[in-house]
């Protein structure tokens, strides 16, 4: 008879979201999540062309602003919740900086000022949606799977990759593992939302 493979030394069962230990200024979940939002905020400022030190600036800005109002999110248990947030923080700070730099370029009078000037204060070029496609969200998933892959043990997160990742179905995981089709649902069920905590979306 197969038996459930136990869960209960796993530290991902137990351990704060990235979140929680954000907010507690916990040193490793800010460098956690420098590490995993970092890259995706930088693209986000290259795709309003930003040069790579205004791109730097802003991200740094960025997370500035979010150590100031982390407090204030609440996590709505929706797919890209906190990414969300976070575009609605970096797309000021974009906004900012692309007026500070379309500043330093306006000519003193004429007409050419004074459309310079519109521009400034009502950049056209920014999006109200997050410009993330999908290889940038596939690329935030891995970064968030690599910070948690140390929670699971080694066969927990096999299981969960084999069911999740290589779209192996239910049978055929439990079969492979040992272990009933309940045990893979609920490693996968898991798993994923010990991912959805690190990605911010749930407590």
């Amino acid at each position: 008879m197969k038996t459930a493979t136990p869960l209960s030394s796993d530290s991902g069962q137990t351990r704060l979201s990235l979140l929680s230990r954000a907010r507690a200024r916990d040193s490793a979940a800010w460098c956690e999540l420098v590490d995993l939002y970092g890259p995706l905020i930088a693209y986000w400022c290259r795709k309003q062309k930003l040069d790579s030190h205004a791109s730097a600036d802003c991200v740094q800005e960025v997370f500035s602003a979010v150590s100031k109002n982390l407090a204030t999110f609440q996590p709505r248990h929706a797919s890209g919740a906190f990414r969300a947030w976070l575009w609605s923080i970096a797309r000021n700070k974009i906004i900012d900086a692309m007026r500070s730099r379309k500043a330093h370029a306006i000519p003193k009078g004429g007409s050419s000022a004074n459309l310079a000037m519109h521009q400034v204060l009502a950049p056209d070029d920014m999006l109200d949606s997050e410009p993330t496609d999908d290889d940038q969200t596939t690329e935030l998933v891995k970064r968030a799977m690599n910070q948690v892959e140390a929670d699971f043990e080694q066969r927990t997160w096999q299981v969960f990759t084999r069911s999740v990742i290589d779209q192996i179905t239910t049978i055929v995981v439990a079969e492979e593992f040992g272990i009933t089709q309940a045990a893979v649902r609920q490693i996968r069920s898991r798993v994923l939302r010990r991912i959805r905590q690190q990605l911010g979306d749930m407590e």
